[in-house]
């Protein structure tokens, strides 16, 4: 699969993963422009490439990135921040580019040092290789307990936008547990960042499969210029949307052990926060999880998840519907919730809050993940 233009990459299997699945990637910016930025984990303890590459993306150019799985590089003190710098050296030496501009993303298990030998070695393979045809094999790449590699691409006004992700556990907000690259040939606004921001908080920051937050996560956007074709605002945000939402859906479809997708659409809230709290409380309340997993259409631990969010609602007038079947009606019984069937992969339920009529939404999707009551959430605007 192609890549936008004005980006190459080449991958290989460095020895990192027992396997001897790929493992690591690099992906150069050939210009003209070379427009990054970048939301990182909002976890406090964080892998070096993370404190590293927080410091590349500050700058808002970024030339190239490396990525491997088989090894996370997080909690391995200074040796870890050492080897990751010597990582972005090499990268720069081999493409001749500062390595200031060198984003670095690793993903795998927490503290252990990486095999720099295994990464050095794999990146004098794969620099002189590099190609337009890498986007596959860069997905795969970055792969960990993923059972599939993660892609999405479009196109507006002749400008190619490709990205891709990783990420099955450790699925929770903000970003859950991912490594992902969005790439453009688009010539973009300097409002890039701030889009870009927007765009994650509503997608990547949206899923959640486990309620756990990872060390390394990392969304990284680059942007070539190389197709001479302006975009504007409205048209990149629609087109993050579409490329970024996709690769949510399929992190949340991927999610480890996972057997239903919850979508959860809460309606007329006070404000977006409200609705995406009460959305939020009702993908982590492993009653209705486990209700789901059962094929139990038991509203009321809807209503009682909902309570519990710190979000303006009144307790009396919440409206519930279960796949398109009103069960609940200003808070009491309505249909009959047998009619409701659970048996399909996606269930939605619908929370009509009624504060402020037509003021307020949020899509909320949430995958129940469900063996012996161990549940997964996802959570998408």
């Amino acid at each position: 699969m192609k890549l936008p233009q004005g980006f190459k990459s080449a991958s290989i299997a460095a020895g990192l993963k027992s396997t001897g699945a790929l493992d690591l990637t690099l992906i150069h910016n050939q210009g003209p422009l070379f427009i990054g930025a970048a939301v990182f984990t909002s976890n406090k303890v964080v892998a070096a490439p993370v404190i590293w590459s927080r410091q590349v993306a500050k700058g808002g150019t970024v030339r190239a990135a490396v990525l491997n799985s088989g090894g996370a590089n997080a909690c391995t003190g200074p040796q870890g921040f050492a080897d990751t710098h010597k990582t972005a050296e090499h990268v720069g030496h081999l493409l001749n580019v500062s390595a200031g501009e060198v984003i670095v993303c690793s993903t795998g298990l927490i503290g252990e040092f990486l095999p720099m030998e295994k990464i050095l070695t794999g990146l004098d393979a794969i620099a002189p290789v590099l190609s337009s045809d890498g986007l596959q094999t860069s997905a795969q790449a970055i792969m960990t307990t993923d059972s599939v590699p993660k892609i999405a691409t479009a196109t507006i006004n002749g400008t190619e936008f490709a990205a891709i992700a990783k990420g099955a556990g450790m699925l929770a907000p903000a970003l859950a547990t991912m490594l992902s690259v969005v790439m453009t040939d688009a010539v973009i606004s300097h409002n890039a960042h701030e889009i870009f921001q927007r765009v994650t908080d509503r997608t990547y920051n949206r899923i959640d499969s486990d309620g756990c937050t990872s060390t390394n996560d990392t969304v990284l956007f680059m942007a070539s210029g190389a197709s001479g074709v302006s975009v504007s605002d409205s048209d990149f945000e629609a087109i993050l949307m579409k490329v970024c939402g996709s690769l949510a859906d399929q992190l949340i479809a991927d999610a480890e052990g996972s057997t239903k997708t919850v979508a959860i659409k809460v309606v007329n809230a006070a404000t977006e926060k409200d609705a995406v709290e009460v959305g939020r409380a009702c993908a982590r309340n492993n009653l209705l999880k486990a209700a789901i997993f059962g094929g139990d259409p038991n509203w009321g631990r809807v209503l009682a998840a909902a309570g519990t969010a710190d979000a303006h609602l009144d307790p009396l007038t919440i409206d519930v519907k279960l796949n398109g079947v009103q069960v609940c009606t200003n808070s009491a019984p309505d249909a009959d919730k047998s009619t409701v069937d659970f048996a399909a992969r996606l269930v939605e339920i619908e929370i009509d809050l009624k504060v402020q009529i037509l003021k307020s939404r949020s899509t909320v999707l949430y995958n129940a993940r469900c063996y012996d009551f161990v549940a997964d959430d996802h959570l998408l605007h």
